[in-house]
């Protein structure tokens, strides 16, 4: 293994640098795009909760949302979960690097039982991107958190390989539901999602998707709790998520404390190539530095580590907005 190389749910990655999950790693040709280029490991495009509940003849008739059903039927005409095994065992065949299927759920109903499948077509770990918002105001934050917690003690119980939660920032206490998934076993967490979000477009009145590709400047928010939980006490592999669009930026989660860092918005733009040029700033940046190996600088800077944890605080804050002019 190269300087680059890291663990990551105790895997052995040659780079830091993760493919997530996306039309990019959707079919064979561009899994091995991936790895020729330098990813240290891909996240296969996620398969939905409603086509596993499909495919075990558990899914509802309706929705209630004519477009919705229309949409999760066209999707799984083209997107059959069967597929979507041959696809995992076909990239454990070709590819050297690590393979790890991907599940975009709501619930921790009775398709948890279809992972055994997963981990038996040969998948190195199974990241869980939970997409469940909060809107039943009668409901506390602990019985919406209860949902994950529930979904982690039956994946457990079920399969073996590795378990990676992708959650949002939109947590009461991100570093309890951290801890609480540890204690359950998770070998690692991804942070963060980003939700769909809608928009209102002027002319139309009318509701329209947000733009969904990640921005630079959405790091902020991402840096501060990457650099706060891998302070903590306990041994979970966390992978960064969100504003990657260079090589600067994923040295900036990695001394923050992530163990990789997952692209994809700008491999949409600049093609799975642009892993190379990624991979190489970060290895310049190393020998410019005098680093041998990534853990060399990985948490440096987050909160334990760093002279002044402060700055991940509000007292930064009141700081600027108190200096006079």
């Amino acid at each position: 293994m190269g300087k680059l190389s890291v663990k990551y749910l105790g895997l052995d990655l040659r780079s830091p640098l993760i493919v997530s999950s996306s039309r990019l790693t959707s079919n064979l040709a561009h899994l091995k795009e991936a790895e020729e280029f330098g990813a240290g490991a891909v996240v296969l495009k996620s398969l939905f909760e409603e086509q596993i509940d499909h495919y075990i003849h558990t899914i509802p008739d309706s929705t209630g949302y004519p477009e919705a059903d229309d949409y999760i039927s066209n999707y799984m005409r083209s997107n059959t979960v069967d597929e979507y095994l041959d696809l995992i065992r076909s990239a454990k065949e070709s590819l050297s690097i690590p393979v790890i299927p991907s599940i975009n759920c709501y619930s921790s109903g009775g398709w948890t039982g279809f992972a055994k499948n997963i981990a038996e077509a040969g998948a190195d770990a199974l990241e869980i991107n939970v997409f469940f918002l909060p809107v039943d105001r009668k409901k506390s934050a602990a019985e919406s958190e209860k949902i994950y917690l529930e979904l982690i003690e039956k994946l457990k119980k079920t399969i073996r390989i590795p378990v990676v939660v992708k959650i949002g920032f939109r947590f009461s206490n991100i570093l309890n539901i951290i801890d609480q998934f540890y204690v359950r076993g998770v070998s690692g967490v991804v942070m963060f999602n980003r939700f769909y979000e809608p928009d209102i477009d002027l002319n139309k009145i009318d509701i329209v998707p947000a733009k969904i590709f990640s921005t630079e400047s959405e790091m902020r928010y991402v840096l501060r709790w990457i650099g706060m939980a891998s302070a903590q006490d306990i041994k979970i592999y966390i992978s960064a998520s969100t504003g990657v669009h260079s090589g600067s930026d994923a040295i900036k989660y990695i001394l923050a404390g992530a163990h990789s860092v997952q692209v994809c918005s700008v491999l949409y733009e600049k093609g799975l190539k642009y892993l190379v040029n990624m991979n190489r700033e970060i290895e310049e940046w190393m020998d410019q530095k005098g680093f041998t190996s990534v853990n060399d600088f990985r948490g440096r800077l987050n909160y334990r580590n760093y002279s002044k944890p402060v700055i991940y605080e509000r007292t930064q804050f009141m700081k600027y907005f108190a200096t006079e002019d």
